[in-house]
């Protein structure tokens, strides 16, 4: 069934204008009851402004005043909102994150000069025109601009780049650059996990000798 597009301001307009009851107001509005008690009683966590769903046309008054006649009468509503749906066009990129984007474009020029601008406006949600200015250096702020890893930024994921980069160099008829740059950490990482298996074992050896029950390496759910 179809709400209104602003259920609780709804409910609250309703609450305050009409003698429907809490149940009809919770169904009309897609609320649950006890919401509907709590915007009546003044104690819901937001205070609200009420909003007439007639004057929006998501309801009739006759709708209301059958509803106020007999209570178990459920009103029905005119007409949903609209659904805004997103168009096609370029990736939406947060306000606040704005300000990388040349960054981002920057650095996978610097990196992968094989990804087409067509890609890089897919990626990082940004224009052609700007990606062609950072490229021959013509941006009106490229004094600024630092290269950076547009996963990073948070202005696209890393297997959305990886993708992107597959298939450039595939379309450039090359083998897909792999990324090592994590190869040190990675192996840190293996060496530190050993070091502490191994000294679990130990401790384990150690708490026998004692007669002490060993503590186990592995946390309880994981235990087969």
């Amino acid at each position: 069934m179809a709400q209104p597009l602003m259920p609780h301001a709804t409910a609250s307009w309703m609450v305050d204008n009409t003698s429907l009851t809490f149940e009809q107001i919770a169904e009309f509005c897609g609320l649950h009851i006890l919401e509907v008690q709590a915007i009546a009683d003044d104690t819901a966590a937001t205070k609200l402004t009420g909003r007439d769903p007639v004057r929006t046309h998501e309801v009739t008054q006759e709708e209301i005043d059958k509803g106020q006649a007999d209570p178990s009468y459920r009103l029905k509503i005119t007409k949903g909102p609209e659904q805004v749906r997103r168009t096609k066009g370029p990736r939406y990129t947060p306000v606040s994150k704005r300000q990388d984007k040349p960054d981002g474009i920057a650095w996978i020029i610097r990196n992968h000069p094989e990804i087409s601008d067509g890609a890089i406006s897919n990626l990082i949600g940004t224009t052609r025109t700007t990606i062609a200015a950072i490229r021959d250096r013509s941006h009106w702020n490229i004094s600024n601009i630092t290269p950076k890893d547009p996963v990073t930024l948070g202005l696209t994921t890393q297997r959305e780049l990886d993708a992107a980069v597959s298939k450039a160099a595939k379309n450039a008829g090359v083998e897909a650059p792999v990324d090592t740059r994590l190869d040190g950490d990675r192996e840190a990482l293996i060496e530190q996990l050993r070091a502490e298996r191994e000294q679990a074992a130990r401790d384990a050896e150690l708490a026998g000798e004692e007669g002490v029950a060993p503590k186990p390496f592995f946390d309880e759910p994981f235990r087969r």
